[in-house]
């Protein structure tokens, strides 16, 4: 299992976008893809392949995980109640989203500690370059790709991947 500061990826505290405590027990067992997102940004529209993932993949044991971030360009500015406004009426999300967090810099929160410790396809780790970047977990919590922010969700490269870790 991966593990941060002596705990379980699915046991980081985390608060849910109503900003109540919680974790991701809720993704222990599934393939999970893990994207920082934000609702003004040129990548805004990937919410449209991310939400198609879901309901392609969700009854198989795969979940989106959404991570609202403001580090880039302060393209995620509203606050829980708008991102979630934003979210459902324009692109549908039934995917968890939680709270808005940081994803580099010394504020970088425990999840993505441990999330840009793992290299991409080009064997880059580190952090994040923009919204949108995607981290698949395994079942297991084990991270087993990392892929950009221009890599659209639905790129073969991604659904390959998933398919490969739903099997």
């Amino acid at each position: 299992m991966n593990y941060v500061g002596g705990m379980e990826i699915y046991d980081i505290p985390v608060h849910t976008l109503a900003g109540e405590p919680g974790d991701l027990s809720a993704v222990r067992g599934k393939v999970a893809l893990v994207v920082n997102v934000a609702s003004r940004c040129g990548l805004t529209p990937q919410y449209a392949g991310l939400e198609r993932l879901q309901e392609k993949y969700g009854a198989e044991g795969f979940s989106v995980v959404g991570f609202p971030c403001n580090q880039f360009m302060g393209q995620e500015p509203g606050t829980s109640e708008e991102i979630a406004t934003f979210c459902s009426a324009t692109y549908g999300v039934s995917f968890p989203l939680f709270e808005k967090i940081e994803v580099n810099g010394p504020d970088r929160h425990p999840l993505y500690q441990q999330l840009v410790e793992h290299e991409d396809a080009d064997g880059t780790a580190g952090d994040v370059q923009w919204n949108f970047e995607k981290f698949l977990v395994s079942r297991e919590g084990q991270v087993i790709a990392r892929f950009r922010p221009r890599t659209e969700p639905e790129d073969a490269a991604i659904t390959e991947a998933i398919e490969a870790a739903l099997r």
